[in-house]
């Protein structure tokens, strides 16, 4: 009887203790689970994030790619290196120039003929070119062209990239000296010079019979949609086609792939795959203008990717000069 009175006396305790118990327990199962909620939302976050990072990469390559003939990550010195093709029939077509019409063709690529400090100042250059062309909405287009004349008189362009081009000409008048200096000019014609070099003794040519041709420019590409046809960059095209002034072009890269911008990377398109130059401030990339050289560029899809065209002729007929103050 005593002992079940005791049992009667703890009963209405122990239940209460048992449910505290359960309380606690489920008030700690919650929390935990609150936790592990949290954790896994950034974990979620996280993975959402990383997952948009890759596939802005993957979205930024292109998938015809068969081979890296210079990749942004290495430096191509001392010599440049060469990548022989057969020439075309192109050449044929027009006036032959011994010692200039091309007997060699290829392209090339070399980080040893423009430091990286040069190409910093020539992009300084473009933006600040670029920002006074802005009331004509040039800066927001896809690709702006600033071209190079005889004089300087009509400097901006926006245009591209197959055989037809519409201009807009930016009269400046007395800015001009408030935005080009005649340094700046200077270190454009000993830039273009060295590279005129390079080009001559890659290709066996004899420089005094390789002449600037227009278009010169800068070009500015970002990940803007095209407004017009004009603005579609990204087509495949060959020179000699375009400008059959042409026989040789270079491209000086004042920005670089993979940190500057994602995209936009020169392509040249072979019959038996496609090849491809990474850009690099400083970095040359320079061919034969004919149709062995048929190439495109990737579209840009992040950032902005700045570059200097500068091409060259064997007709006297379509040399210009290098550009001067008025």
């Amino acid at each position: 009887m005593a002992l079940l009175r005791l049992r009667n006396t703890k009963g209405p305790n122990a239940a209460e203790i048992e449910r505290k118990i359960k309380r606690g327990n489920a008030l700690r199962q919650g929390s935990s689970w609150r936790g592990s909620r949290g954790l896994l939302a950034l974990l979620l976050v996280a993975l959402c994030v990383s997952t948009v990072a890759a596939w802005l990469y993957l979205a930024s390559l292109d998938g015809d790619i068969t081979e890296t003939l210079a990749s942004q990550r290495e430096m191509i010195l001392p010599q440049p290196r060469v990548y022989s093709v057969q020439c075309s029939e192109d050449y044929e077509n027009y006036k032959r120039y011994p010692g200039c019409t091309p007997q060699k063709c290829g392209r090339a690529v070399t980080d040893g003929v423009v430091t990286s400090e040069e190409a910093q100042a020539l992009r300084r250059l473009a933006e600040r070119g670029l920002a006074l062309a802005g009331s004509e909405g040039g800066v927001n287009i896809s690709h702006t062209q600033i071209l190079i004349p005889r004089k300087l008189k009509s400097l901006f362009t926006c245009s591209i990239n197959t055989k037809k081009k519409v201009v807009m000409k930016t009269y400046f008048g007395e800015q001009i000296a408030d935005v080009f200096t005649e340094e700046d000019f200077k270190l454009y014609r000993d830039v273009r010079g060295r590279i005129q070099a390079v080009i001559a003794e890659t290709f066996g040519l004899d420089r005094t019979l390789m002449y600037l041709t227009k278009p010169t420019f800068f070009s500015r590409i970002n990940s803007t949609a095209a407004k017009t046809q004009h603005d579609e960059y990204w087509h495949p095209h060959i020179d000699k086609e375009t400008y059959g002034s042409f026989d040789y072009t270079s491209l000086l890269y004042l920005s670089d792939y993979g940190s500057d911008f994602t995209g936009g990377r020169f392509v040249f398109m072979d019959q038996n795959g496609n090849r491809t130059v990474e850009p690099r401030a400083g970095r040359v990339s320079f061919f034969s203008s004919g149709s062995e050289n048929l190439h495109r560029v990737e579209k840009v899809s992040w950032g902005i990717r700045y570059a200097i065209t500068v091409s060259f002729t064997c007709n006297p007929s379509h040399a210009i000069s290098d550009p001067s103050l008025p």
